[in-house]
């Protein structure tokens, strides 16, 4: 892997560490922990579903849901060291997230999304993508412009305020050493 597109695997990992964190985060407050919860304590040889396993499964899922969330951010955050472009990580983060999610929703809670939904976040990514193109030629053709006369006249080695401000009439500032040198341009 190319050291210019690493940001690119941090970013679909830190979007597929998120979906992981959705789905742990579900699977510690649903009705299907309590179904395998109920499994393992028949497996484990008890008779009854034991409220300790569920309590260890749920316990285990949200340390879970913890791990993939801190893994989540220190990917994406990786991420956002390697690239050029902050939108770029994001774009690519969310639409690994979305993606990812639909999968998993699918495979773990057997849940069917309408073609609304696709269609929506088909939607969502395709605008992160003009979006982040967008800023792409901002940077690439845009140039920094200040405006008609800027908000501090530089004057010798300090800063004048034009007699606008707080420092008087024509007061200096000296930024290396701290302290205001007043010289008075008065007769």
């Amino acid at each position: 892997m190319s050291p210019k597109s690493q940001w690119l695997f941090y970013a679909i990992a830190s979007g597929g560490c998120a979906a992981l964190n959705g789905v742990f985060a579900k699977l510690t407050t649903t009705q299907l922990t309590t179904t395998w919860a109920t499994g393992i304590s028949h497996i484990s040889g008890f008779k009854e579903p034991s409220s300790f396993v569920e309590l260890f499964v749920r316990g285990f899922f949200f340390l879970l849901n913890l791990t993939f969330n801190a893994l989540m951010w220190g990917l994406f955050t990786r991420a956002l060291t390697l690239a050029t472009s902050t939108v770029r990580v994001s774009v690519i983060n969310t639409s690994a997230n979305f993606m990812l999610t639909a999968v998993l929703g699918s495979l773990v809670f057997k849940e069917s999304l309408p073609r609304l939904w696709w269609l929506g976040a088909s939607f969502l990514v395709a605008g992160s993508v003009i979006i982040g193109r967008r800023e792409e030629g901002q940077k690439d053709g845009a140039v920094a412009t200040g405006g008609v006369e800027p908000a501090l006249a530089a004057r010798n080695e300090g800063f004048w305020d034009g007699g606008r401000g707080s420092l008087g009439h024509s007061d200096k500032v000296d930024l290396k050493g701290g302290l205001a040198k007043r010289k008075s341009n008065r007769k």
